[in-house]
């Protein structure tokens, strides 16, 4: 079995049937010539996840690949957790901090994507799957929600002044340094968002 047709992770040993009905599907989706029925067979893989009977998770569905309606629930629970940052002048002292220390700059971003992964893979509160990786291995929840706490981050704090993007490095640096302390809060709420209500 190679490891691009591999099941999620998140299948254990008793799932072996499932396993192979999902591997068969994942195989088809690679043969099939158009987009459309590459569609169909997402659709039907999506059926058979959410008519797998795994243990229950919080709210009790699957949560499956990352669409628009994704998108929305992950931009207002950024917004939900971002507006206090964007108001909050702590944000840009801890950013001008950070800015002097690099290393707190990269632990701050790492620890922010630790966290999202940590609530949408392994906190359980839905029963999360990778649909379709991004080169085969970055799932594409994580990357749109941590994209779209980035983006809000970004857009926010200039759109209300606490940032400015200038032709001087130092001042561009500090900026990035202030979206990054304000993309902490913006990506858990993004997150939060994103799984709760269960979509």
């Amino acid at each position: 079995m190679s490891k691009q047709n591999a099941p999620p992770a998140e299948f254990d040993d008793e799932d072996d049937e499932f396993a192979a009905l999902f591997n068969e599907l994942q195989e088809l989706e690679q043969l099939v010539d158009s987009e459309d029925e590459r569609q169909q067979v997402r659709d039907a893989m999506r059926a058979a996840a959410d008519s797998q009977d795994h243990e229950p998770a919080t709210f009790g569905r699957v949560v499956w690949g990352f669409g628009r309606s994704d998108l929305a629930e992950a931009l207002l629970g950024s917004l939900l957790f971002g507006i206090p940052m964007a108001v909050e002048g702590g944000t840009v002292d801890s950013g001008l901090h950070i800015a002097q220390h690099p290393l707190y700059l990269a632990a701050t971003l790492i620890i922010a994507v630790g966290l999202v992964i940590s609530i949408l893979y392994v906190a359980d509160f839905q029963d999360v799957r990778v649909a379709n990786p991004i080169l085969g291995i970055i799932p594409r929840r994580l990357v749109g929600v941590t994209g779209t706490a980035m983006v809000v981050s970004v857009a926010l704090l200039t759109g209300w002044g606490m940032v400015e993007w200038s032709s001087d490095p130092a001042v561009i640096y500090e900026s990035a340094c202030i979206c990054a302390v304000a993309f902490v809060p913006m990506a858990i709420g993004a997150a939060l968002g994103d799984i709760l209500p269960g979509n």
